[in-house]
């Protein structure tokens, strides 16, 4: 069997019998898991192993562990801050923030991975500059400090064993709007948006083996968003920034994805733009979807086999360092959700 382009949602804790049947389909790779997928860690264990059973080649497996109000796995896992808390802390202290940029990164990417899951998709490396829904979800709304704490982050990424995922390129920081639940306009000139928002991927892409893609217009470059748009995917991504890495579509579900179309039109529009994966993470957009899908699509092998996790401990080892009482490891989780308690605490 070959793996199709398209990451889907499953319902819940369990692969019941349509899920798996889906996950079966040619058109899919992998799976995004959500917190309605997770009761505790032995329910997750299970899960997992039943995704990985339902196909061969082995599928992605993926999430959002970004910290703050994007953490999907809570019970049982560290409390990550947002990554604008370490903003923040590079205000007063420039050193300790990179310190803790590397173990936000080091210390997210080792759980995953330790429970099987191949990718969190982060860092986020937009610009905190008034959109609603990335906020302090960015490190910072200076692109220079994005670049610098991003390059730690990575850091701690690649050393647990996991790829990278910056997002949302070319920048979504910058608008208010929420492309979830709303269409978005930048309507900047293409040189202000080089000079700000594009930065930190312009810098960080040699270490980010993939990027998602924003759904955002920005019509000075071109009037689809950017998802759809081979002029900012080829011309700009691939071309002028010499990019190799993998290309995500954000969620095709959003809505500011559907101004092209029903799903299958948009599905084929990202593909053919240069999306190399397409997330698709509502069930009742999965079903629909797949109904419907009549074949045709690239087959994504190389792709997902190139952000297959590489882990470096397993989760009974992660269990069995807390029980010894590591004093590096349970340091650097207490500092993290330290920072996290003080950015409450802060408001």
């Amino acid at each position: 069997m070959k793996s199709g382009p398209i990451l889907i949602g499953i319902p819940g804790t369990r692969l019941d019998a349509e899920s798996r049947e889906q996950l079966a389909h040619p058109a899919v790779g992998g799976v995004v898991l959500f917190s309605r997928n997770f009761e505790d860690s032995e329910q997750l264990d299970v899960l997992i192993s039943d995704i990985r059973a339902a196909r061969d080649p082995r599928p992605l497996i993926c999430i959002d562990q970004e910290g703050g109000r994007v953490q999907r796995l809570r019970e049982g896992f560290t409390r990550l801050p947002p990554l604008g808390a370490l903003g923040k802390l590079a205000c007063s202290d420039p050193h300790k923030a990179l310190d803790m940029a590397y173990r936000h990164g080091r210390v997210m990417a080792t759980e995953m991975l330790a429970c099987g899951i191949d990718l969190s998709f982060a860092p986020v490396l937009d610009l905190d500059q008034g959109s609603c829904v990335i906020g302090d979800r960015a490190l910072s709304g200076n692109p220079s400090e994005v670049v610098r704490l991003g390059r730690a982050y990575l850091a701690g990424m690649h050393d647990s064993g996991m790829k990278t995922t910056g997002k949302h390129f070319p920048g979504h920081g910058s608008i208010a709007a929420d492309s979830h639940l709303d269409d978005v306009c930048d309507s900047r000139s293409y040189d202000e948006i080089f000079r700000s928002d594009l930065l930190p991927f312009r810098e960080l892409a040699p270490g980010l083996d993939a990027l998602m893609i924003a759904h955002v217009v920005y019509p000075d470059v071109d009037l689809l968003p950017a998802g759809y748009s081979s002029r900012w995917l080829k011309d700009v991504l691939r071309g002028d920034l010499g990019y190799r890495g993998v290309i995500f579509s954000d969620d095709l579900g959003m809505h500011a994805a559907k101004a092209v179309g029903g799903l299958v039109e948009r599905t084929r529009l990202c593909l053919e733009a240069g999306c190399d994966l397409v997330l698709v993470c509502q069930p009742e957009d999965v079903k629909e979807l797949l109904s419907v899908l009549d074949g045709g699509l690239p087959e994504a092998g190389a792709a997902i086999t190139r952000l297959y996790g590489r882990p470096t401990v397993n989760r009974a080892e992660l269990v069995e360092v807390e029980r010894e009482g590591i004093k590096e490891w349970r340091r650097w989780r207490q500092s993290l959700e330290e920072l996290g308690y003080q950015e409450e605490a802060n408001g």
